[in-house]
């Protein structure tokens, strides 16, 4: 990781973000399953990255922190749970859009939880994403029996999660980010295994190899490899330009969907995406001038 800048490995891993609807789409298991698997690899690949590089986790040192930890933990849980759900349910662009309204719930909520002002700003940016999630609701093809709405909704679901994880890791204080991510990546295979054992079960010996491929990836690359570099670039970078960088994720899967997949997009869809990642960008720059 020390040949890469920051800004490169803040790049790399957005762009690997946006891919993940791509193999998750090619993995025929339940979303509970994956996610479950998603959490197992790359809580084994960040552990032993850990141990290699003679980092120990001092939980007594954390213990007042531990609940919030897990709980976020999870929270990541159902989220992804719910995000793969909305692959399954619309589009990966739609479904990522969706997703994507989760930084406009944080903004939403903090003044309840920290007591911040809500400035003329963040209200223009709340109403216009809102909007522009209208949008992409209405024009949802329900022809299809109403799978889109699903899809929307499932996405909205796990932007609300998302956006949990990012309040109660405001509470987190003095806890190295990988550290963090491995604490919550137990967290969240604690409560998925009974959770997929009591649905769907276990079904990973039906895989064959595309599926098998597709979940490796998933699981040691989108997540284990790629929440290192993610939580490396951060520490280096300033919030602006971590916050545009950001948004590589989302074009990136809306190219995917449109390109790879050969997924449409409408017009108040793609005008729909654009008032959420827009007013929402607008928002976190002006979020990280005033820190």
């Amino acid at each position: 990781m020390k040949t890469m800048s920051p800004r490169a490995m803040l790049v790399m891993s957005m762009t690997v973000f946006g891919t993940i609807g791509l193999f998750v789409r090619n993995i025929p298991l339940a979303s509970g399953e994956i996610a479950l698997y998603r959490a197992v690899l790359a809580a084994l690949l960040i552990g032993g990255y850990l141990l290699l590089r003679g980092q120990k986790i001092d939980l007594s040192a954390m213990r007042k922190q531990l609940p919030i930890l897990v709980f976020s933990g999870i929270a990541i849980g159902i989220n992804w749970i719910l995000l793969f759900e909305a692959y399954r349910y619309t589009t990966v662009s739609v479904a990522t859009l969706s997703y994507y309204f989760a930084p406009v719930i944080v903004t939403a909520v903090s003044p309840l939880l920290f007591r911040e002002k809500l400035t003329v700003k963040q209200m223009i940016c709340f109403v216009m994403s809102t909007a522009g999630l209208v949008m992409i609701t209405v024009s949802g093809d329900m022809s299809k029996g109403g799978t889109d709405l699903l899809g929307i909704l499932c996405g909205l679901g796990a932007a609300c999660f998302y956006a949990s994880v990012v309040l109660m890791n405001k509470f987190v204080k003095d806890v190295d980010g990988i550290q963090r991510t491995l604490i919550q990546f137990v967290s969240a295979i604690v409560v998925l295994v009974p959770y997929v054992l009591f649905t769907d079960g276990l079904n990973f010996a039906t895989l064959q190899l595309k599926g098998w491929i597709c979940l490796l990836v998933v699981g040691l690359f989108h997540t284990g490899v790629t929440y290192c570099l993610y939580f490396s670039a951060l520490k280096d970078l300033p919030g602006q330009k971590a916050a545009i960088l950001s948004y590589i994720d989302p074009l990136v899967a809306v190219l995917v969907s449109v390109v790879v997949l050969g997924e449409s997009m409408g017009l108040l869809q793609v005008i729909g995406g654009l008032l959420i990642l827009g007013f929402t960008l607008w928002n976190e720059l002006s979020a990280t001038k005033e820190l």
